[in-house]
């Protein structure tokens, strides 16, 4: 199966997603915490509707619904049966995930679709053994693209970091802020633009995605960018695992094979490409918003601050029985190929 047909077709997609299933024998409930027009509800969640659809001959299908907790919460709500499938931001829930942190560090040569695919069978190999979806039925794993920091006010250089507040997502994004002198505010994306528009903060560190997908443009004029991001998030796609072994077994089956794993991976790391771009064309379309590029001396000042991060996250996946470093070449190795 090709997953890039998925993207040309999303708005198909969409109008299928948002039609009642006449057909099918299982309609799962989806658990959504993105605005609607996001690339998660616009794209994703679409494609990952259609690729059950074609798998299972209509069998199995999904509604979207919002609202339903808050974005920290979606784990523990599929947890107790209040929906069949979510997706988690991992960095929402502090000491929940660890060894996720591996595929957040700064360093990693290539872009978000490179990442999602490394990112599963790194965790298929090596993450697994740390256990931490446990209860659950993982089925797809996947990066936003490079975080860059967003502001009101032009940042033209990494100095100017230090001493502003800035909304951070948790896990890796705000052990970057801090090294950097930053003062973290942590609330979840949805939160991000009342956070900036109240002055709460005076900055954001997010992906280019971000500036369409959340409406930085009108409350974050600016962008300091550093080339491969400061971080990049890490996020899981989710299925209660009871509503997975209620299914009947040649459905689990095609599931498994033809969608859960690698090709939803694929598909979101695609997804988050392409906003990303949506968001740079925003932003060069916005009047009043400008991006302004890392120095060389900026980047080299940034590479022993990102150094110390890593080594710090590496011995805490090592510490949940993971062989940390092993992980992280094959991250870079299954990335350079992609």
């Amino acid at each position: 199966m090709k997953i890039g047909k998925y993207l040309k077709g999303s708005l198909a997609a969409a109008v299928l997603a948002a039609s009642p299933a006449m057909a099918a024998d299982h309609t799962l409930t989806i658990s959504s915490w993105a605005p609607p027009g996001h690339g998660l509800n616009a794209q994703m969640w679409p494609n990952i509707i259609k690729m059950m659809e074609e798998a299972t001959d209509g069998k199995v299908t999904a509604e979207v619904k919002y609202g339903l907790a808050p974005p920290p919460a979606q784990m523990d709500l599929v947890l107790d049966g209040a929906a069949d499938m979510t997706l988690i931001f991992h960095g929402y829930q502090a000491g929940r995930f660890t060894a996720t942190k591996l595929i957040e560090l700064p360093g990693y040569e290539g872009n978000a679709e490179a990442a999602s695919v490394a990112y599963w069978r790194v965790h298929e190999k090596h993450l697994a053994a740390a256990n931490e979806h446990r209860g659950v039925k993982l089925i797809g794993l996947h990066t936003h693209g490079p975080a860059q920091l967003h502001s009101d006010g032009a940042v033209s250089g990494l100095a100017q970091i230090e001493g502003m507040k800035i909304r951070v997502p948790g896990g890796v994004g705000s052990d970057v802020v801090a090294a950097l002198g930053g003062t973290g505010i942590k609330v979840p994306a949805p939160k991000v633009y009342e956070t900036l528009a109240s002055k709460s903060a005076d900055g954001v560190v997010m992906p280019m995605e971000a500036r369409a997908g959340f409406k930085l443009t009108e409350v974050a004029k600016n962008v300091y960018e550093v080339p491969g991001g400061l971080y990049r998030g890490s996020f899981a796609f989710l299925m209660s695992q009871e509503t997975f072994d209620g299914l009947p077994a040649d459905i689990q089956k095609a599931l498994d094979e033809k969608v859960f794993g690698e090709p939803v991976s694929r598909m979101a790391g695609q997804v988050w490409d392409d906003i990303d771009v949506k968001g740079r064309a925003a932003t060069e379309a916005a009047e009043g918003n400008s991006v302004n590029a890392a120095s060389a001396e900026d980047l080299a000042a940034y590479q022993p601050v990102a150094q110390k991060i890593i080594d710090s996250v590496l011995a805490e996946v090592d510490g949940k029985g993971v062989d940390a470093a092993a992980a992280r070449d094959m991250i870079q190795s299954e990335m350079s190929a992609n």
